[in-house]
């Protein structure tokens, strides 16, 4: 019997023959666990983009996410602070440990909020005058008032809020839920990029696919009343040549492919050119805002010039989350333009006059269309700023104690979670990591971050590094 399989295997010694008969059982068993585990077969996909099924069922389809960049001062807008007025000009006491900053050691004096805050709504959370449209929307959301971060610059910190490390090469947290999950709709990018000024500081990194293959990268819209670009095929050109061009097209493009199975670029651009080619016909419509009521686009702020560059990104983050994309990052001041080193007076009054009006209509249409319940909505910086001063009127980077909220899809709503210290300094009770954070989206998504893995460099990689816990108070 051996012998007799030796010869049909062609192996010569008893080590060739069990090495072999070994590896045919491993064969046999990974085709059954294949037949058996659809976790297992999601990880050879056919089609990278095709719906996955989720690890559990989701409270929201997709994801706003309004990213406030340069890092809004959380004593000023979300978290009132007492103690600051009563030790107002004075050194930082030592029991609250001098931390070192960005720009220095932390030795400038304490400086108090010149913010009126109030409560509001029946859970009555405290925001300040600077954001009067969003506080009537409190009972929508939940603040969590403790978060923290490892980054001290804004580069490493853009980068940690996005990907998870401070250090650029890792996946988005788009990219991670268009891996796991696919996309909803074919004719229209799953994961979406608006800025409404420069590019934030990292650029295309944060919302890059890292080791992931590049299909599952964001894809930027541009600003003004072209989003995306070359959406018209050439003067003369039918939609059949344009069609038989990218067949063509695509033909080679496999051909070399199939020469090294490993480059996941040229697979990513066959899809892209595929994508193309479908937005021809759906791109247009979702981004045509002409659509929309004149009420709608005042709601919006669309007839401010204050308030139109941000609320025109956020009328078009509605109707792409409408149309079935899974996440949509807005950039509120790309660029760093929360970054108040001196004069926040100044600097805060003007971005939050430009993203009060545009978020909370975006908060009032979401819900009054039905889609607040499917669709969460997350605001936030990289991090908060220092209750100390810096040069006299500015606050330095806080990546130790800081805010962010959550709205809709799955939220428990009308609460807050954690504190910061007496002044602000650091988170104190209840601290939320930015790995918690990322974990708890990923889990109202009905995504597990330890189940979602990617094999690199003989290491199954997750979206939360090795870190991360679920906040479980945010969900309802």
């Amino acid at each position: 019997m051996l012998h007799s399989l030796a010869h049909r295997w062609n192996v010569r010694t008893r080590r060739e023959f069990f090495s072999q008969a070994g590896s045919g059982l491993a064969a046999i068993a990974l085709a059954s666990m294949l037949g058996e585990d659809t976790r297992l077969q999601a990880a050879i996909p056919v089609d990278p983009l095709a719906p996955k099924k989720p690890h559990h069922t989701p409270k929201a389809k997709s994801v706003i996410w309004l990213f406030m960049e340069g890092g809004p001062s959380h004593v000023d807008l979300f978290d009132p602070k007492p103690k600051l007025a009563e030790l107002a000009g004075q050194p930082m006491p030592a029991s609250f440990g001098r931390p070192i900053t960005a720009m220095g050691t932390g030795n400038n004096s304490l400086m108090p909020s010149k913010r009126t805050f109030k409560q509001y709504g029946e859970s009555g959370i405290w925001v300040s005058d600077w954001y009067p449209h969003i506080a009537q929307h409190v009972d929508k959301m939940t603040v969590i008032r403790s978060c923290w971060a490892n980054g001290l610059n804004h580069v490493g910190s853009v980068c940690q809020m996005n990907t998870g490390s401070i250090l650029a090469g890792r996946p988005s947290m788009g990219a991670w839920v268009t891996y796991g999950l696919g996309s909803a709709n074919r004719n229209l990018p799953t994961f979406v990029i608006l800025l409404d000024d420069k590019e934030p500081v990292g650029g295309p990194k944060n919302w890059s696919s890292g080791f992931l293959p590049a299909t599952y990268q964001g894809t930027q819209f541009r600003q003004g009343d072209t989003p995306i670009l070359h959406l018209k095929s050439p003067a003369g050109t039918t939609d059949r040549q344009q069609r038989s061009k990218l067949d063509f097209l695509k033909e080679l493009n496999e051909r070399y492919a199939a020469q090294d199975p490993s480059d996941s670029e040229l697979e990513a651009r066959i899809g892209a050119y595929e994508l193309a080619y479908q937005m021809q016909s759906a791109g247009p419509e979702a981004v045509d805002l002409s659509k929309e009521t004149e009420a709608t686009k005042k709601l919006y702020g669309l007839d401010d010039p204050e308030t139109a560059a941000f609320g025109t990104n956020c009328l078009l983050a509605r109707r792409l989350v409408e149309r079935g994309v899974r996440f949509v990052e807005l950039y509120a001041g790309s660029g760093s333009g929360w970054d108040a080193h001196t004069h926040i007076e100044e600097n805060h009054s003007k971005r939050c006059r430009a993203s009060d009006k545009p978020i909370a209509g975006l908060l009032t249409d979401l819900q009054s269309r039905g889609l607040l319940s499917e669709t969460l909505v997350v605001w936030g910086g990289e991090f908060g700023r220092t209750p100390f001063n810096e040069k006299g009127d500015g606050r330095d980077h806080n990546p130790w104690g800081f805010t962010m909220w959550m709205a809709g899809g799955g939220v428990k709503a009308g609460q807050t979670i954690g504190t910061t210290d007496e002044i602000g300094l650091r988170a104190v009770e209840r601290p939320c990591h930015v790995h918690d954070i990322h974990a708890s989206i990923l889990w109202l998504l009905g995504i597990d971050h330890v189940s979602l893995t990617y094999l690199h460099n003989g290491r199954a990689e997750r979206p939360t590094i090795t870190d991360g816990a679920l906040i479980r108070e945010l969900f309802a």
